[in-house]
């Protein structure tokens, strides 16, 4: 099993897993060689082996996890580790560590279920994607070490990991690797991932803020009392003080820094630790680099009786970059706290009505249980547990965590509910209609996931750059301790170690992550909600949005105007054959054309297509019938529309064509009204400085009612799907950034065009699949503030990454030309990070204004 690698890997398992135990893991592969994985130990699958040559002889592995991680080893010139692994004898059935045997357990399928979802097709349909929580991540470096460490593994198909979130997304061929191995492998290199679920990843951040507390308590308590040794002998003068009582006030500092340095400050020297071992360089080296050298100093001094200490300097610094590290954990935390409460919206148990109506009274059961059908039972104050439909009851529901609405919003039989909304004045009894993945809820998570994973090229710049400062000040800082030296060698440990701690690659690291977080989840809150990581960034460079006009800058609750019958057919028959041909469309014609027909009885309908676009035709009572666009129609015989529907065509609202290959049938006049915030926004972003254009599929009159209210100069009617995609395409050819606002699945092509995409919530899956931002409750006035949000979140990392830049400018030199005390770079490095996270934070107060 891919739980190998050194010895050193596996005690950052979590338990302490000694070189003896390790040892266990592998003898009777040695002695059974030709049946089992000379790694793990486990048996080798049918057919030839991987093989793998150690120490120049060809060993078998039982997979792709396995080689790739012993092949690992060997590149790394750890091979020592399986020569002393296999000098200890030990019994063939304790070949796996306790540990590595419970990863097992995430490979059946029953467990997978509630986190592993199947995401291949076709030659792809073995792939798997699951969500993972990443314990131990501490900076940037952390999330490219774990990245890299995956993307070599045999099997794995793409690995993306969230600074903000500590949040992996993996994807992997199940038939090459098992799940089991990749938790291992990250186990392997110091790290524990674990399945995500919003009760264990709030049980994750309550943990490492606590452990995070305790390493500050005793680093400050440390530090108060190795203060109150330290400052007597500051302050006393010549020949007041014997050698005896300050050597004595050495020995008690030096205990009382000891916990400081192997509790307090562990995670700086086991990240420095792993990073040496695997041949990089993180943030923590530095630090790790000047406590070391400043203790280990202290301690000679302290040993030989003579020479400077610098106790109160360690336990200081090392107490104020833990409580900067507190404070940014706890801000982070924060910033990601919306998609967390998403996740804990669904309720655990329902009340589900088995006789309804004629029983009114249910039985608790498990959410997870309950099937599309059955009726459940919804008490005032409890969370609907599932989307469905009203079936009885009128009421309200809060859903101003899923919309951003903080206005309750009403709900009468027949009106659908969402799983997650919390019911306000009366019971309600809902029909489920989706229930798990399935729900609106489930969809909005992993939307939130996939944009939470993802990492903007902001983001890969910053954390680059942020590598390469890190290389950068090691070098300074020997050249440093080089220069002092010769100047002064008593100067020499103190500035270098000033050097080391006073720089903060952390700030430039955290300046762009922690922005985006705060930002996505301000913009959530206010009902837009981020899809992909780069919407945020790129939305706010966007220079010229282009608006669909039908569900998008119009409410999309089209009502039948007028039915114009063409034929013999007469009114009521005609809006029949148009309401059965639209049966299947989510599109909002096609919403009032069932709407109008109400409760006829439709014919039926066979060998039904469609055209993006364009418009449906199926065969009905045999006959070829053709509904949509006049042209559309047309094509089905070619005959003009008669005199009488010129005036139909010249009015300003959307004309729907209903044909057959004899002739023509009817006309359909549909219409809707203008969304209330449209004119606000629109101006708003006119104000902004950006171009606006109307770009749909609806006839020029239509197009110019809507654009002439709303003030748009650039208006492109009659545009099918191509044409919407190449009016985008000659926009970003002469320089435009793109903001694509639709709904519909024809808008679906031009929304992936566009460099950023805006889709209306209550559109098409397939167009908020394919866009970047969803906007969930609908109000135009959301996506302003979203928009300012972007804009106002771009220009935060941009002071970010300039105060970064300013302070290590300023605060190296000061630092080697010996201007800045250990205690002070402490203090220096802390407040430089939490000055980032500090004007990140103000992005919250950003969404509410």
């Amino acid at each position: 099993m891919a739980a190998g690698g050194s010895y050193r890997r596996a005690r950052q398992l979590g338990r302490r897993v000694s070189l003896a135990r390790l040892g266990k893991l592998f003898l009777w592969a040695a002695v059974t060689k030709n049946e089992n994985c000379y790694h793990c130990g486990q048996p080798l699958t049918l057919g030839n082996p991987l093989l793998v040559r150690i120490d120049g002889e060809a060993r078998a592995m039982c997979c792709g996890g396995c080689q790739a991680v012993a092949q690992a080893i060997v590149d790394n010139g750890l091979v020592d580790y399986y020569r002393k692994r296999d000098a200890l004898p030990e019994a063939p059935r304790e070949a796996l560590p306790a540990i590595v045997e419970g990863l097992q357990l995430y490979d059946h399928a029953d467990f997978q279920k509630s986190f592993v979802r199947s995401v291949g097709e076709d030659q792809h349909a073995d792939q798997r994607e699951a969500s993972l929580i990443l314990e131990g991540i501490t900076c940037s470096a952390c999330i490219w070490l774990n990245e890299q460490h995956l993307a070599r593994l045999a099997g794995i198909v793409a690995v993306d990991i969230n600074y903000a979130t500590r949040r992996a997304r993996v994807r992997w061929d199940e038939r090459r690797i098992r799940l089991s191995e990749i938790l291992a492998a990250i186990a392997a290199i110091g790290y524990r991932a674990y399945p995500y679920d919003a009760e264990r990843s709030e049980q994750l951040a309550r943990s490492e803020r606590r452990n995070a507390l305790w390493r500050v308590f005793v680093a400050g308590f440390g530090m108060m009392q190795v203060m109150m040794y330290a400052v007597p002998v500051y302050l006393a003068g010549a020949g007041e003080m014997t050698a005896e009582a300050e050597q004595l006030m050495r020995w008690a500092s030096l205990v009382l820094t000891v916990p400081v340095i192997f509790y307090s400050a562990a995670p700086f020297f086991g990240g420095a630790w792993r990073d040496f071992r695997l041949r990089r360089v993180g943030m923590d080296v530095p630090v790790a680099l000047g406590i070391g050298a400043a203790f280990v100093a202290s301690v000679w001094a302290t040993l030989r009786g003579e020479g400077e200490v610098y106790f109160d300097s360690v336990t200081m610094f090392v107490f104020f970059l833990l409580g900067g590290r507190y404070l940014e954990m706890t801000a982070r935390q924060r910033a990601v706290s919306v998609t967390e409460a998403l996740a804990r919206l669904m309720p655990a148990l329902a009340t589900r009505v088995a006789g309804y109506p004629a029983q009114r009274e249910g039985e608790q059961v498990v959410a997870g249980d309950l099937r599309a059908g059955d009726i459940v039972l919804v008490r005032p104050g409890e969370t609907v547990p599932a989307d469905g439909c009203v079936r009885e009851g009128v009421s309200s529901t809060d859903e101003a965590l899923l919309t951003g609405e903080s206005a309750p919003v009403g709900k009468h039989p027949g009106d659908f509910v969402t799983g997650g909304a919390v019911n306000i004045e009366s019971p309600l009894f809902v029909e489920v209609t989706q229930v798990g993945e399935a729900t609106r809820l489930s969809a909005i998570v992993r939307l939130m996931e996939r944009a939470a994973v993802g990492k903007p090229r902001i983001v890969e710049l910053a954390d680059r750059a942020a590598s390469h400062f890190i290389i950068v000040l090691l070098v300074l800082a020997a050249l440093a301790a080089v220069i002092w030296w010769y100047r002064d060698p008593a100067q020499v440990l103190w500035i270098t170690v000033s050097v080391l701690v006073v720089s903060c690659p952390c700030a430039l690291s955290l300046a762009t992550p922690v922005a985006l977080a705060v930002a996505s989840g301000a913009m959530a809150r206010a009902g837009l909600l981020v899809t992909r990581s780069h919407a945020v960034e790129t939305l706010a460079r966007a220079n010229h949005f282009v608006f669909d006009k039908t569900g998008t800058l119009t409410s999309g609750r089209m009502k039948l105007l007028e039915v114009l019958p063409l034929g013999d057919a007469d009114r009521t028959t005609c809006l029949c054959l148009a309401a059965a041909l639209e049966q299947a469309s989510e599109h909002p014609i096609a919403a009032a054309l069932r709407e109008a027909a109400g409760d006829a009885v439709l014919p039926a309908v066979e060998s039904p297509s469609s055209l993006a676009g364009s418009g449906v035709s199926a065969v009905v009572a045999g006959r070829h019938l053709r509904l949509g666009r006049p042209d559309y129609a047309q094509a089905a015989h070619g005959r003009p529309l008669p005199a009488s529907a010129l005036p139909l065509l010249e009015r300003a609202d959307t004309v729907v064509a209903l044909s057959s290959d004899t002739g023509w049938i009817a006309l359909f006049r549909i219409g809707d009204e203008l969304r209330a915030q449209a004119a606000a926004l629109i101006a708003e972003l006119r104000s902004g400085g950006r171009q606006v254009t109307l770009l749909t599929g609806d006839t020029a009159p239509a197009a110019a009612r809507v654009a002439q209210t709303l003030a748009i100069d650039d208006v492109v009617a009659d545009a099918s799907p191509q044409a919407k995609h190449e009016h985008v395409r000659r926009l970003q050819a002469q320089g435009a950034v793109v903001a694509m606002v639709g709904d519909g699945v024809n808008d679906a092509p031009v929304l992936a065009q566009a460099q950023v995409s805006v889709a209306m919530g209550g559109g098409s899956q397939l167009a908020r699949t394919q866009a970047d931002l969803v906007l969930l409750s609908e109000n135009l006035a959301h996506l302003a503030r979203g928009v300012a949000v972007a804009r106002r979140s771009l220009r935060v990392i941009r002071q970010n990454l300039l105060w970064s830049l300013a302070y290590n400018l300023v605060a190296l030199p000061l630092a080697m030309a010996g201007q800045v005390t250990p205690w002070m770079a402490g203090i220096g490095m802390s407040a430089s990070s939490l000055l980032v996270v500090a004007n990140s934070l103000r992005l919250h107060q950003a969404a509410r204004t």
